[in-house]
C-alpha cells in the first residue's frame, strides 16, 4: 500500500478556542510553533544529556543532540540504566504543569485540567531501524477514556531523517482499532485502513507543540541520520473527573524497571508541590 506525506497543518495560539477544538475534532491534532522558549527547552535538555551522558553529547555548532556510544532503543540495557535518572527529574515532570502547558492543554479539555503523572522521555538514536514506534493509538495503550489527549513537545529542532512524529488525520474518527504484535516501541501496531494513506509530518522546531486525540493514529519515522538524536517529551491528559485508568499514575517503565517508582523519583525533589498530587483523584478506575 502506497503512502504520502504533507506538512502538519499549523495552528496559532491566539486563535479563537472554539475554532481551535473544531480544527482538533476534525483533524484529530492541533500543531503550534514557537510555544516553549528556547531557554525552557534548553534547560531541560541539559538536564536529560547529563542523564544519558557518556552515550549521547551535545553538538554546539549545530544545536543538537548527537550519538557518542552505541545506539540504543526503548527498553534496552543502556535504555534501562538511563531512564531511571530522567524520570527523577524534577524539571521534566514539572515541564507539563506550567502555565503555556496547561493554557493549551484548556483547548480541548476545558477550563479544568488533569494532567496524568506518567511522563514519557522519548530518545531515539540512529542505527536502529525497526525500533522506531509503530504506528498506534494511545486510547489502546492506555486503557483511555474518551476525553484523553497527547501532548508532545520537541525539546530541540527536529528534521528529517531524525526520527520525525507522524499523524495519520482523521483517524480518530474510526475509534479504538484492532492491534497486532510489532516490534518498536509498545510492542503493537493498530490496524490501517487501505484509504489511509495520507499521513501528516513536517520538520519541527524547538519549543513546537503537537497535541493529538487519544485515537489518532500516530508513529515515528526511523531515525536514519548518521549521527544526530531526537529527544522529545511527552504525556497524557484529560478534563478533570473524566475516567483515567490506574496505570497511568504510575510512572513510565516503572512497571519493568525496579528503580522506577515514586519514592525513589521523588528522593531530590525540593519541591513538594508535585508529588502524589493524584491521589485524590475522582476518575481513578482499574486499581
Amino acid at each position: 500500500m502506497m503512502s504520502n506525506s504533507l506538512p502538519l497543518i499549523v495552528s496559532r495560539s491566539d486563535e479563537i478556542q472554539s475554532r481551535l477544538y473544531e480544527r482538533f475534532q476534525q483533524e484529530g491534532y492541533l500543531y503550534f510553533k514557537g510555544i516553549f522558549s528556547g531557554e525552557k527547552c534548553d534547560m531541560l535538555l541539559r538536564d536529560i544529556l547529563e542523564c544519558v551522558e557518556p552515550y549521547v553529547a551535545f553538538d554546539q555548532d549545530n544545536h543538537t543532540p548527537i550519538l557518542v556510544g552505541n545506539p540504543f532503543y526503548e527498553t534496552d540495557p543502556i535504555w534501562d540504566e538511563v531512564y531511571p535518572k530522567i524520570q527523577s527529574l524534577h524539571s521534566f515532570h514539572n515541564f507539563f504543569h506550567q502555565q503555556g502547558s496547561m493554557q493549551l492543554m484548556e483547548i480541548v479539555a476545558g477550563e479544568e485540567v488533569f494532567v496524568y503523572p506518567m511522563k514519557m522521555g522519548r530518545i531515539a538514536t540512529p542505527n536502529m531501524k525497526g525500533y522506531e514506534t509503530p504506528p498506534h493509538q494511545d486510547a489502546h495503550s492506555h486503557q483511555a477514556g474518551p476525553t484523553m489527549a497527547g501532548m508532545w513537545v520537541a525539546l530541540h529542532d527536529v528534521t528529517q531523517g531524525m526520527g520525525r512524529l507522524m499523524l495519520l488525520p482523521r483517524s480518530h474518527k474510526s475509534g479504538v482499532r484492532e492491534v497486532i504484535e510489532a516490534n518498536g516501541v509498545g510492542g503493537v501496531q493498530c490496524e490501517i485502513f487501505p484509504q489511509e494513506t495520507e499521513w501528516h509530518v513536517s520538520d519541527v522546531g524547538q519549543g513546537d507543540v503537537i497535541i493529538f486525540h487519544s485515537c489518532c493514529v500516530h508513529k515515528a519515522e526511523p531515525n536514519t541520520s548518521k549521527s544526530r538524536v531526537r529527544i522529545s517529551i511527552d504525556t497524557r491528559f484529560c478534563d478533570y473527573g473524566a475516567p483515567v485508568f490506574s496505570t497511568n499514575i504510575e510512572p513510565h517503565h516503572g512497571w519493568r524497571i525496579e528503580t522506577i517508582n515514586w519514592e525513589e523519583i521523588y528522593r531530590g525533589w525540593d519541591d513538594k508541590d508535585l508529588q502524589y498530587y493524584w491521589r485524590d483523584y475522582p476518575g481513578l478506575w482499574g486499581s
